[in-house]
């Protein structure tokens, strides 16, 4: 062995110690201390991470939003890199935080926050920022007129909130809808209530699934006919265990879904599979392309997808030809408890990173507030079926005259877009959230899982009773890591803060390091005095 591979083992012991004292919890920056003047003498760079699905519009819209900032704010230079989903940016956001390369600002959803907070200091908390009476919510020195603190819509903000802290802002807000073939509920023989039942919706998709002796849907006259499509399962259990005052989860972590009244809905979904009623958009496909082309009675999708939804829908998936002309209902999910309405909140927030310049943070929270402006805030409502998240914008006298238009064309004021935007501004005070936690993502992923499962074994033949659930139950918290006394178990991905090391145990680290860096240079001196030997003799 040379003198040059003894040293390896050296080295690597050595850069073992290192690690293990690097390793034991997480690491992160020390908590902002907020500048008490911002300072525009020197160039500040910012990065930018957005989701768009190709809609051209809105990308006008950020990019103008980039530019009006930077008119105000000279020294700050803004750089946005747009992603075609929100998966994207959060496997991105988790490889950068072990890189220390975040973006400044990161538009995302706080169920994947709850994961970045598991660094200690990586997401900034925005209390202090936003009671900050120079540069905070409504803030004395702002060059931009921003919402105060009371103009934010609670039930958007409180989303927000994790562990007690402010740690992102909304961006924009949705529910979801149910959008209705109206006129083939009329042909059927129904006439649509006032708020929309699970037990109206069954009873008409199965009146729907019914065929002729040839196998052709009585209800469209076509060979193809889902009558009830829900988009996202996830939000339809959660949903449904809302309305129900069961059991999903607790604000600690408290995992409560494996529950007897999960078990009842999952089996009452699974006879209504049987019978031809109900599928999902993983199995069949977007309910739209159903809907639109009279195949579907009752499609369940976000109000944000509102422009994909009708006969005149400006955007679609089908070929014109395959439109079919229908009246389209616009109504809140499916409720069991009409007199009390529930239904999820959800739609993007916004969080900032911690650096080590806060200048540099500070300009990114100028950004942020930026972006909830009436321009900025009215200009992205009117692209989809989202509301802004400030009372400041939505009673402005632009985006009140927006929704007074709805209909006047099948563009920027297309009725159904603008009648799911109206819902969520009724129903605010309806709608809820559910608690966030470092797990809750997978918690989701399960709930909508276990609808999945259950549809397509029933399409499959197989049976589905309570011994399916009770396996379900397992496999389910297997796959998902799901700890069903806090959020999701730890894997190397996910690392536990076990804070700091004991003085004894960061003593011991201290001192191995150190024999090993002198048992290092004594190698080293070694060599160097036998190599002057050899050139001397």
């Amino acid at each position: 062995m040379t003198r040059g591979m003894k040293l390896l083992p050296l080295c690597g012991l050595l850069a073992l110690c290192l690690l293990l004292a690097g390793c034991h919890g997480t690491a992160g920056r020390q908590a902002l201390s907020i500048p008490e003047t911002f300072d525009e003498t020197r160039p500040i760079e910012l990065t930018f991470w957005a989701k768009n699905d190709t809609n051209r519009t809105q990308v006008d819209i950020y990019e103008k939003a980039i530019a009006d900032f930077q008119a105000l704010y000279p020294s700050v230079t803004v750089n946005m890199r747009l992603y075609t989903d929100y998966g994207r940016i959060y496997n991105d956001v988790i490889t950068n935080i072990a890189t220390g390369t975040t973006p400044n600002v990161c538009i995302t959803y706080p169920d994947h926050i709850a994961t970045y907070l598991t660094g200690s200091n990586v997401v900034a908390e925005l209390d202090s920022l936003m009671a900050d009476p120079n540069y905070g919510l409504g803030g004395s020195r702002l060059k931009f007129d921003g919402p105060d603190r009371e103009e934010i819509v609670d039930q958007f903000l409180s989303e927000c909130r994790l562990d007690g802290r402010t740690c992102a802002l909304p961006f924009m807000r949705s529910t979801e809808a149910c959008y209705v073939n109206k006129t083939l509920v009329e042909a059927l023989g129904f006439e649509l209530p006032e708020t929309l039942t699970w037990d109206f919706v069954w009873e008409v998709s199965e009146a729907a699934a019914e065929k002729d002796a040839d196998g052709v849907f009585r209800a469209n006259g076509q060979k193809v006919m889902i009558p009830f499509i829900y988009k996202s399962t996830d939000n339809m259990m959660i949903q449904m265990l809302k309305q129900k005052g069961a059991g999903y989860s607790a604000p600690g972590g408290e995992i409560l879904i494996f529950n007897d009244e999960t078990r009842a809905l999952l089996l009452d979904i699974a006879e209504h599979v049987k019978k031809g009623a109900f599928s999902t958009f993983k199995i069949s496909s977007y309910p739209a392309n159903f809907l639109n082309a009279g195949q579907c009675v009752f499609a369940v999708d976000s109000t944000a997808g509102a422009t994909w939804m009708g006969s005149d829908a400006p955007l679609s998936d089908i070929p014109a030809d395959q439109f079919v002309a229908f009246e389209t209902a616009v109504y809140p999910v499916p409720q069991f408890d009409p007199e009390h309405p529930q239904m999820i909140s959800q739609g993007p927030s916004m969080c900032i990173f911690n650096k080590e310049d806060p200048q540099e943070v500070l300009a990114s929270w100028l950004f942020m507030q930026y972006l909830l402006t009436n321009d900025v805030q009215i200009a992205y409502a009117g692209t989809e079926g989202y509301v802004p998240v400030t009372v400041k914008a939505q009673n402005d006298p632009a985006y009140q005259d927006y929704l007074s238009r709805a209909g006047e064309d099948t563009g920027a004021h297309y009725d159904v877009k603008i009648k799911a935007s109206r819902l969520l501004l009724e129903h605010t005070a309806d709608t809820f959230v559910t608690p966030v936690f470092n797990g809750s993502t997978s918690l989701r992923d399960a709930a909508g899982q276990m609808i999945e499962n259950v549809t397509k074994s029933i399409r499959r033949k197989q049976t589905v009773d309570d011994a399916y659930i009770d396996k379900l139950y397992a496999d389910m918290i297997s796959l998902y890591r799901l700890n069903m006394n806090g959020g999701q178990e730890v894997s190397g991905s996910a690392r536990a803060d076990l804070g700091p090391l004991p003085k004894t145990a960061v003593i011991l680290l201290a001192a191995l390091a150190a024999a090993w860096v002198l048992i290092g240079l004594y190698v080293l001196k070694q060599a160097a005095a036998r190599k002057k030997h050899r050139k001397i003799t």
